[in-house]
């Protein structure tokens, strides 16, 4: 495949194997006597299709068989996500390994129409719609390629959620990690613990910029996703071919569950009844005690967690464990008691027994626990899954063990991170990644053995929304720099220094019509917009620092 290949349509991910039918370029019309004909299994790639293209084009495609129209069929000698796209004289067909292969195959279809083929309804009506006559083999690279979205430091309605599902979706991305809490907000209902949503759901006011800053927005900010919105979310992700990942961050980031549930902390050595959803950034000191009532506890949000994410669509729960101050700890009678009675070394070994419990919980449950590279000090349980996102030396050391690894640096791929160095960039945090950082970044680091480049599962951008306060915020942030990840994830690309990003911005050109049509706040390339500057707004900029391994 060449840069010149994809050029054309601007398909992004770039797709493995592109041939032009004829040589020429042809085009093949739709129109009005389209038809769109599914093969068994291939009914729910039809339904989304009607709802998005034929919303888009105003085109009936009517459920049929003929020479003038669109077929929909499985290949078994496809790989699952695999499909194929042929585009000749004669129909369209489309097909797919197994119904995601499907999937992203009319999502390939899709990009091949037009960026008006990404609206809602019809903006030219009765105009002809035409793709150009092609031959497309394609899959994935990784079978992990995500993104995790925090909606617990700022809550984004379900619609918004769904709304990011689709997105995901059009960039053929297949896992969801949604973070539902943290010290500064719960996020999902858990009927047996109401007061997790009733209190932990809501602070009074919140750090404006980076908590270094002075500037407060005194507005109530709270928000959390009932079970049915939930169970919607889910199962618009499996529409999709998106497995959601649901996060309960313990034992640390946990002070929103603390305001609750006092009885939750170290109340041997703090008063917990006095502590409120906080209301700042940073790494708060208030943890889970390590007390049978606490596992308890937490046994019966998972139980719930488990109903509303199954395992079909979820077969991984994550578990935060990153970021656990010790110090508390370190001072209570009961924690040190525990240590002792445990025979732990110390409060790490602590820590590990906690996931430790909670892994070892899922796993009778037909579930896999995955966390934040953090759960490994102190040892790992042998088949838990690691988060590697303070570089790749987490990474390394977990999949060089033989542990399942999702590559994630902080200084690669994390989105909240300011994407260029002006002083009009909205609150600046962190790195500086630009669209094409993010294009070279590679998650499998070399000189990793190959069979522990085997245990890495893929690849994910992570959005932690401290200075996002809507949907906006997001898209600015995530965009344009999740389709470059996205490509990342699909699509073998030659070493970082050797990829063709001059041949990526081309394609991108294409693809910003299509963020347009979708109606997505991305950052221009020529900088922020006015409205989306905050000038005055305190972050927290780091110059040229360079990766951390």
């Amino acid at each position: 495949m060449t840069s010149e290949d994809t050029t054309a349509p601007g398909l992004i991910p770039a797709p493995r194997e592109v041939s032009w039918m004829p040589p020429e370029r042809g085009l093949y019309p739709l129109d009005e006597e389209t038809v769109l004909s599914a093969a068994p299994g291939a009914e729910g790639v039809a339904r989304w299709l009607r709802t998005t293209v034929g919303a888009a084009t105003g085109l009936p495609l009517t459920e049929g068989a003929g020479d003038h129209g669109i077929t929909l069929s499985l290949d078994g000698a496809l790989a699952p996500e695999a499909y194929r796209v042929v585009v000749d004289g004669h129909a369209i067909r489309i097909q797919g390994g197994g119904a995601a292969g499907l999937f992203w195959g009319a999502q390939t279809f899709r990009q091949l129409l037009g960026p008006d083929a990404f609206r809602r309804a019809p903006i030219t009506p009765g105009r002809t719609w035409e793709v150009p006559m092609v031959v497309i083999e394609d899959e994935p690279r990784f079978s992990w390629r995500g993104l995790m979205l925090d909606v617990s430091r700022h809550f984004l309605p379900k619609d918004d959620v769904l709304r990011y599902l689709d997105l995901l979706a059009a960039h053929k991305l297949n896992v969801f990690h949604l973070h539902l809490t943290d010290d500064q907000g719960w996020r999902v209902e858990i009927k047996r613990h109401p007061r997790l949503t009733e209190v932990g759901a809501w602070r009074t006011r919140t750090k404006y910029g980076h908590r270094a800053s002075e500037l407060w927005d005194e507005t109530p900010h709270g928000g959390y996703y009932t079970q049915d919105d939930i169970r919607e979310i889910v199962a618009y992700a499996a529409e999709r071919h998106i497995r959601v990942v649901p996060e309960i961050d313990i034992p640390g980031h946990s002070q929103a569950a603390i305001s609750a549930y006092p009885e939750l902390g170290n109340t041997d050595v703090t008063d917990t009844t006095t502590l409120s959803v906080w209301d700042t950034w940073g790494i708060n000191p208030n943890v889970l005690a390590p007390t049978d009532n606490t596992l308890r506890f937490f046994e019966g949000v998972f139980e719930e967690l488990l109903d509303l994410f199954p395992a079909t669509t979820s077969p991984f729960i994550h578990v935060g464990g990153d970021e656990c101050l010790k110090d508390q700890w370190k001072e209570s009678p009961t924690a040190q008691a525990r240590i002792a009675e445990l025979g732990l070394k110390d409060e790490e070994e602590l820590q590990s027994w906690f996931i430790r419990h909670f892994d070892t919980w899922l796993t009778r449950r037909g579930r896999r626990l995955i966390g934040w590279d953090e759960i490994l000090e102190g040892g790992l349980p042998e088949g838990a899954a690691v988060s590697s996102w303070r570089g790749y030396a987490g990474g390394i050391a977990a999949a060089e063990a033989g542990h399942d690894v999702v590559m994630c640096p902080e200084q690669q791929v994390y989105l909240d991170h300011r994407q260029d160095g002006g002083a009009d960039e909205p609150m600046p945090i962190g790195y500086i990644r630009t669209l094409e950082d993010v294009y070279r970044f590679e998650p499998v680091p070399p000189g990793l053995s190959e069979e522990a480049a085997r245990h890495v599962l893929g690849t994910q951008g992570n959005v932690w929304t401290e200075v996002m306060q809507n949907r906006s915020r997001v898209d600015y942030q995530v965009f344009p720099r999740l389709a470059a990840l996205a490509e990342v994830a699909w699509t073998p690309l030659p070493a970082p220094a050797d990829r063709d990003f001059a041949g990526f911005e081309a394609r991108m050109t294409d693809h910003y019509a299509r963020l347009d049509a979708l109606g997505v706040d991305y950052r221009r390339p020529g900088g922020p917009l006015p409205w989306q500057q905050r000038p005055g707004v305190l972050g927290r900029p780091i110059e040229g620092a360079p990766p951390v391994v």
